[in-house]
């Protein structure tokens, strides 16, 4: 049990995810965890089963400087099991994001999972802020990958480094043959 200058008693959670790239729907979540929490460790999972975008140093740099401003909150990196990782840094709570009614069914089965695995951690789901409800990570890349705006989904820093990272993959597919698909 982490405990503060004077002895109390502090209670730490855990934030996790692919934040690929984090978005203001993340920022709430973040923001609105660490005035609950005593402290808040925001992990980026550096292994997900699914396609990203910026490296793992690249989406902790991005989370960061989202939430500089929050001094009881850390950014980090993992990999493993979450609930080992809630363990290992003492989290006694994890926190989920919730955003539609279908993403209750995953963060429901996860939140059992972990429990089994870390009976001593807890799952807490927030409710994603209404403006944020309908913003992921997924829609935000493929919104900007076919030349949309995500103004006011992500912070100005993220749109920053989606130009760059575009920009880096148009040089390094330049003089490339390009594939077209079969439903096009």
């Amino acid at each position: 049990m982490l405990r503060d200058e004077m002895g109390m008693e502090m209670t730490k959670a855990l934030y996790p995810g692919t934040f690929d790239p984090v978005t203001f729907g993340h920022i709430d979540i973040a923001v609105r965890a660490a005035k609950l929490f005593d402290h808040l460790t925001v992990a980026v999972y550096d292994r997900p089963n699914k396609n990203v975008l910026f490296s793992t140093a690249e989406r902790v740099d991005l989370v960061r400087e989202a939430l500089q401003d929050h001094g009881n909150i850390t950014v980090v990196s993992y990999s493993g099991l979450t609930a080992s990782f809630a363990r290992q840094i003492g989290a006694q709570v994890l926190v989920r994001g919730l955003r539609v009614v279908s993403d209750f069914e995953l963060e429901y089965q996860m939140a059992l999972t972990n429990y089994k695995l870390a009976p001593d951690i807890d799952t807490v789901c927030l409710m994603t802020s209404q403006d944020y409800a309908f913003i992921s990570s997924s829609m935000i890349k493929e919104i900007f990958l076919a030349g949309g705006c995500v103004e006011g989904m992500v912070p100005p820093h993220v749109i920053a480094a989606l130009r760059r990272k575009v920009a880096a993959l148009r040089d390094e597919m330049e003089g490339k043959v390009k594939l077209v698909s079969l439903k096009e």
